[in-house]
């Protein structure tokens, strides 16, 4: 059944139900479901908390068919409104691996058996293809080709993850955070990036304040926190002893406060290292 958008109820978004694409000898075959964050738990309970930790506006879930009632395959599209590129990407970073298979679809997307994910401006887009055989990835593609197409404001991923040194990053291993940061409730907008260098794997982060008072407030409330640990000045800004991420080096410019974090007592020259680099790219 070939299901218009006049089915929807008058809440419906049309900018998100317009993102349903039309793909040749495929139909709707019910009417698109639409879920907001009071009820997003009734679509994927036990999950939707991490979504809704982004923020999470709106999810629109679209069921296709093919239209000979002969072919059984079917395809599922799930469009989440993250509300910005950051929360988008936040989400998408979450559930994503390193080593999944990258494919140039949106501002990046991953294949897996059967499925398709990718993010384009601030829309979290999840394809399932079932019984498509062997042409599961071109009906995937096909289908986040057509979704891209529709959405006008496509985006980028974060400028900020242009910051993250590239000598010794994992590729794709960057995330983002939008609330309690490093498990405090007064931490935000928190970027982290893994690195593994020879036998040493350590983290980069990048926290961003609204503005300046907002990154110091942040850094000042942090030290506090940590004011049993052996803190020390350095000549760009603090290291610290903790218990679970070991020596933490940290420094603010601006709105913003950089670390490296996960560095073992005899590679201290590899946080401070790291530290200036992060510190030199942002002032590029």
């Amino acid at each position: 059944m070939n299901v218009k958008a006049g089915m929807l109820s008058k809440e419906q978004e049309p900018s998100l139900l317009s993102l349903l694409p039309e793909v040749e000898a495929w139909a709707l075959e019910e009417e698109p479901q639409s879920y907001i964050p009071r009820n997003l738990f009734e679509y994927i309970n036990g999950a939707a908390e991490i979504y809704l930790a982004y923020d999470f506006n709106e999810l629109i879930v679209g069921q296709y068919g093919k239209e000979k009632e002969t072919d059984e395959a079917s395809l599922s599209v799930e469009i989440y409104d993250m509300g910005n590129e950051k929360n988008s990407f936040g989400i998408y970073s979450a559930e994503r691996f390193s080593e999944s298979d990258f494919i140039p679809i949106g501002n990046q997307g991953y294949l897996e058996e059967g499925t398709l994910n990718f993010l384009v401006g601030r829309y979290y887009i999840k394809l399932l293809c079932f019984d498509c055989g062997d042409e599961s990835d071109e009906v995937l593609k096909s289908f986040s080709g057509k979704i891209v197409k529709r959405v006008k404001d496509r985006g980028q991923l974060p400028p900020v993850l242009s910051y993250f040194p590239k000598d010794g990053l994992i590729s794709n291993s960057e995330r983002f955070i939008l609330h309690n940061f490093l498990g405090y409730n007064f931490l935000h907008d928190g970027y982290t990036a893994s690195y593994r260098i020879k036998d040493q794997e350590f983290d980069c982060f990048i926290i961003e304040g609204t503005d300046e008072q907002d990154a110091q407030k942040m850094l000042k409330q942090y030290l506090e926190k940590k004011s049993n640990s052996d803190i020390q000045k350095t000549s760009m800004g603090y290291r610290l002893k903790d218990r679970y991420y070991h020596n933490i080096f940290l420094a603010l410019n601006g709105n913003t406060i950089f670390g490296v974090m996960k560095i073992k007592d005899d590679f201290q020259d590899v946080g401070e290292r790291y530290l200036r680099m992060l510190l030199e790219s942002s002032k590029k």
